[in-house]
């Protein structure tokens, strides 16, 4: 005789059990799920920071990428040129065969493009003292837990931001394109508020997203490249606030 439980037809309460079952498992995979994008998007931290320090540290691998005088970064060479834009070069490449690509591959890009995010890196420590660094990273760091804690806890949909803060990532692209052109301390102030601002509202938007997307993905088998993606994600928006950040609070050397 069939038992009855087997029919959710016929048993309610057995098919309220399995629905709460499913969203505790999905619940438990969702959870690390976060904990793996966060994992990689501080790894990948790490190894900025490391490679951004050796270049500081030895003056033999920075003339690699930059011209020294002094002590003192005057000037990239044109390996530096060529590691400044290798990062954009492989997330567009990324972009366009991200389906396609390996779990491999992809974690081959992210961490190519963390390890050249240090080469530009590197410049804040020539640039900065190494105290306001320390003290920008740790504020960067707070704000980011704060930031991405709400995007992850949030009920409200903040799908309609993110066409606002891409418009406003280009918008800085090009502001900051005129100021190299024709440099004003007043730009630069704006450009690096509203960098902040800009930033700030991605790290949760993107936190938001990578949820969404571990649900498309749930048991589909590319939840690995899903969370790669989603760290480089916050990776980025890490990276940019912390940079504009030491704008504010950074010390010259």
């Amino acid at each position: 005789m069939a038992n009855p439980n087997q029919f959710d037809t016929f048993n309610p309460a057995g098919n309220r059990a399995g629905s709460i079952a499913d969203q505790a498992a999905f619940d438990v995979g969702l959870r690390q799920h976060m904990l793996r994008v966060y994992n990689y998007m501080a790894s990948g931290l790490a190894l900025s920071g490391i490679v951004a320090y050796g270049l500081f540290a030895s003056n033999q691998l920075a003339s690699l990428f930059f011209e020294i005088e002094g002590g003192y970064v005057v000037g990239l060479n044109l390996l530096g040129w060529i590691a400044i834009f290798a990062p954009l070069g492989l997330l567009l490449l990324t972009s366009a065969r991200a389906a396609r690509m390996s779990v491999g591959a992809v974690q081959a890009v992210y961490w190519s493009v963390t390890a050249l995010m240090g080469v530009s890196l590197s410049l804040l420590l020539f640039r900065y003292t190494g105290a306001s660094v320390a003290r920008t990273f740790f504020v960067t760091a707070a704000a980011f837990g704060a930031l991405s804690l709400y995007g992850y806890g949030t009920k409200r949909d903040l799908s309609a931001f993110g066409k606002f803060l891409f418009m406003g990532v280009i918008g800085l692209i090009l502001a900051g394109l005129v100021n190299m052109i024709w440099p004003s301390g007043t730009m630069t102030f704006i450009i690096s508020a509203a960098g902040v601002l800009i930033f700030s509202g991605l790290i949760a938007y993107d936190t938001q997203r990578i949820k969404e997307q571990y649900a498309a993905a749930y048991e589909t088998g590319t939840a690995e490249k899903v969370a790669i993606f989603g760290a480089l994600s916050l990776y980025l928006d890490f990276v940019n606030l912390f940079q504009f950040l030491m704008m504010f609070m950074g010390q010259r050397r």
